[in-house]
């Protein structure tokens, strides 16, 4: 029997029927239609897979959606606005962060949650937030900058 689960999503109520345990991923994707959060490895490891639950980075692929109820969920497709990219999606850009893209939503996502909590993070507090999220292209050095830059930007600095 489906479970009725409610919660925000990008700034909007959804409720949904489902069975409580399916993975938040498949559910945004599949049943939701926002393909922007990526399956890796479908195990937790790789960080594709990686949403805000109320300001937190989860790995949705791992994440039962019950356990979004009531909560703040925030995908890659909640963070533009009005189909402005946000500075950090612009500064992945110019920074050349992005290569195959695949790592892109989580990666930013990560660092989305991490400006949210440490408007001024230092380089070795970036490559903490960041470490548990995967690049098979190499980017990291990029990333770093780029969310140095966007951090700057955020502040009035740039």
């Amino acid at each position: 029997m489906p479970d009725s689960i409610s919660f925000n999503l990008n700034g909007r109520s959804v409720s949904i029927e489902v069975d409580g345990e399916r993975p938040l991923l498949w559910v945004l994707r599949s049943d939701l239609g926002l393909t922007g959060t990526k399956s890796g490895c479908g195990e937790g490891h790789c960080g594709a897979c990686t949403v805000l639950v109320d300001g937190e980075p989860v790995r949705s692929c791992q994440t039962p959606v019950r356990e979004a109820a009531g909560k703040q969920v925030m995908t890659i497709e909640g963070l533009s606005s009005n189909g402005k990219l946000h500075p950090l999606q612009e500064a992945f850009i110019k920074h050349y962060a992005l290569q195959c893209g695949f790592c892109t939503p989580g990666m930013l996502m990560s660092a989305y949650s991490l400006l949210l909590s440490n408007p001024n993070p230092s380089r070795e507090q970036i490559v903490e937030a960041m470490e548990d999220n995967f690049c098979r292209c190499g980017t990291y050095s990029r990333i770093i900058e780029a969310v140095r830059d966007t951090a700057q930007q955020l502040r009035g600095e740039a």
